[in-house]
């Protein structure tokens, strides 16, 4: 591999083209660059038994030879046997220490007589250089970044002192036990960020640029092209740096999975062993939160308002007039775990965790995040139909309750329920099943499941007869009869690595609502996914949060239609199979669930099949009289089949001519 050359119009030393090598003497040059520009340089030393970042000025104060063992609730230094300067991970400081400091004036102001004045205070920083920034910790000061300065409103003090920043990043070739940047797509691989770029070898460092800044130093540098034996040694050694980290937390879908589980046992569990001393927000590179604070001289005519880093498990973090309303550990615990990893996406689009590991490390109770996420949030499990749990309530005249704790009003005539209380089956059921739901004085009718909580389900029912608008009617603290889980599921086990391809119509995403929650959890298992809906009107659209959720930030392809629309809306207009026209198809590597009516099914299939999907993967759900739900009514009856007992998804290939078929 012959690494180009070219030579610099500002002198004779040669301007290399991608990596150079800086040998392991010359590193102090970089040093001496970086202050004769003025620059305050902050790096790693060892003290106080860690390596933290400080003031430093020469290379012989970098933590050579020293490396980190961690793990929930411990650090302890160790001696490499090497030379390694960078050979660590990462300690208790963050670098939002100086571009957005603990305690910071903010306002001076004066009280003379009837007159009030209010002048704030202006950040003077000196200019600084980051040594040894991972990619983790990138990926924090971009947090912050989109916290503080990227929306409306912007932190003047922390935009100065960001403003002011050089950064040198450095690549991981090492990793704890705590680690699991990997989950979070922050690293450990070193992309963006930064100004300069190191990653450490034996004998020196390869050395790269990712700003006009960094490749002003660079070119001061005493360089030489790095060999291509160099450049694959280090793309081997950051790439085993993945390897053993892993994929310790699924975050696909961690949103919803968690948000969906604030009633979850473990919160008070992990407050048993939480002290809610606030040490995981204080070594956190992206925690922001702060406080307040008012000062005045003696004659009490001039005072200066500070702000100073304060966290959500303070006890008076959330006091009101009437007292805190977060007073239980359970619950700041709670408004922690769901901030970083659920609430922070919808308030900057990104979550609120780079997966660096303090917080795990530094906890003195050895609190580990990730055991926390994994039992309160765990992926949806693929289950495919042999797996499926046995229905409660499973004769005719059998029905447990559950209670209403929730309603929510879908649109004019729809509404969905949470239920809790109801037994565990129902939590393990599968998608596409359903349960019979009864009220007293109306028949039984089969409800599909649109949700599937830890500790109940959600039910979307359309008012559309006596039993049904009853049901809608429902207020939080009633009852309602339920058998089930019924029926069997969308095989989503043979959807794994295929692309698909959901197409609905009105109240028929509910049963689908499932799957695509499923898939949202365990993304990355399934190809290109892409959701057709349609309905009446505009206000006849269901889930209207989650199906903007899916197609803004989950990975899904979310194609809208109308039948009729008014001024206010601004998408298509027709049947659902009419968005078909608009998009891409590769049929040979696709699967397809479909709901509705028969007709519109019928339509839907025969558009699949001319567009390369074959009959044995295109799956419907059928609609059928059922008074039963378990085959002994005779109602559902088609053909062969039960529809409520061997169904209610169906292959179109299972189906055959009898699908569509008047009067079967």
């Amino acid at each position: 591999m012959v690494i180009p050359v070219s030579r610099s119009s500002r002198g004779s030393r040669p301007t290399i083209e991608g990596p150079g090598f800086l040998a392991r003497a010359d590193l102090q040059v970089l040093f001496d660059l970086l202050r004769e520009d003025g620059r305050q340089l902050i790096g790693p030393t060892v003290a106080d038994g860690a390596i933290i970042y400080d003031d430093i000025t020469s290379v012989d104060q970098l933590p050579r030879g020293w490396g980190d063992e961690q793990s929930p609730g411990r650090y302890r230094l160790r001696r490499r046997g090497d030379e390694r300067l960078f050979g660590y991970v990462v300690g208790p400081t963050a670098w939002k220490k100086w571009t957005f400091p603990a305690l910071i004036p903010l306002t001076h102001s004066t009280h003379d007589g009837h007159k009030v004045s209010f002048e704030p205070e202006q950040a003077t920083p000196p200019k600084l250089a980051f040594l040894g920034a991972r990619a983790c910790e990138l990926a924090a000061l971009g947090v912050q970044d989109r916290v503080l300065i990227g929306t409306e409103f912007i932190d003047p003090d922390y935009m100065v002192r960001r403003a002011n920043v050089f950064v040198v990043a450095v690549q991981c070739t090492t990793s704890a036990s705590t680690c699991f940047c990997t989950s979070m797509g922050t690293g450990p691989e070193v992309t963006d960020g930064f100004d300069l770029s190191l990653t450490e070898l034996d004998a020196g460092f390869l050395v790269d640029s990712g700003t006009p800044a960094g490749r002003a130093v660079l070119e001061r540098l005493p360089l030489r092209p790095a060999s291509a034996a160099e450049q694959y040694g280090v793309a081997a050694t950051v790439a085993a740096v993945r390897a053993r980290i892993g994929d310790p937390v699924p975050t696909d879908g961690i949103h919803d999975r968690l948000l969906a589980q604030l009633d979850h046992p473990r919160w008070a569990q992990v407050a048993e062993r939480c002290i809610t001393c606030g040490n995981c927000t204080l070594a956190c590179p992206t925690c922001f939160c702060t406080t307040l604070t008012q000062t005045t001289d003696l004659t009490g005519k001039n005072a200066v308002a500070s702000r100073s880093w304060d966290s959500c498990f303070s006890p008076g973090f959330a006091k009101v007039a009437g007292g805190s309303f977060r007073a239980r550990p359970r619950d700041r615990y709670r408004q922690w775990l769901t901030h970083k990893f659920a609430t922070w996406w919808d308030q900057f689009g990104t979550s609120g965790c780079v997966g660096c590991g303090r917080c795990i490390t530094w906890c003195p109770v050895g609190i580990d995040v990730r055991d926390e996420l994994n039992a309160i949030a765990p992926p949806v499990p693929l289950s495919p139909e042999s797996r499926l749990v046995e229905p409660v309530a499973a004769t005719p005249n059998e029905f447990v309750t559950a209670r209403v704790v929730n309603t929510k009003a879908e649109t004019a005539d729809t509404t969905t329920l949470t239920l809790t209380g109801v037994d565990p089956a129902f939590s393990h059921g599968s998608t596409g099943q359903f349960a019979m739901v009864a009220l007293p004085g109306f028949p039984p009718l089969p409800i599909s499941i649109s949700r599937f909580l830890t500790d109940g389900i959600e039910l979307t029912i359309r008012g559309a007869g006596p039993a049904t608008r009853a049901m809608c009617a429902l207020q939080v603290g009633d009852q309602v009869g339920l058998r089930g889980p019924l029926g069997n599921n969308w095989p989503l086990d043979r959807a794994v690595g295929r692309d698909l391809v959901i197409v609905t119509g009105g109240i028929g995403l509910a049963p689908l609502r499932p799957v695509l929650h499923a898939i949202v959890a365990d993304r990355r298992r399934f190809g290109d996914v892409k959701l057709f809906y349609g309905a009446r009107t505009p206000a006849d659209l269901i889930y209207r949060d989650e199906l903007e959720r899916w197609g803004k930030r989950d990975g899904i392809d979310v194609s809208l239609t109308v039948d009729r629309a008014g001024p206010d809306w601004s998408g298509r207009v027709g049947i659902v199979t009419h968005l078909f026209d608009q998009a891409a198809w590769d049929g040979s590597n696709m699967i397809a669930f479909v709901c509705g009516p028969e007709r519109m099914m019928q339509a839907t299939s025969t558009t699949l099949a001319g567009r390369g999907v074959s009959a044995s993967r295109i799956h419907v759900t059928l609609e059928r009289h059922m008074e039963c739900g378990i085959g002994l009514c005779g109602h559902c009856q088609m053909g062969k089949y039960f529809v409520c007992r061997d169904g209610p998804v169906f292959s179109i290939a299972q189906l055959g001519d009898t699908f569509g078929r008047e009067g079967i």
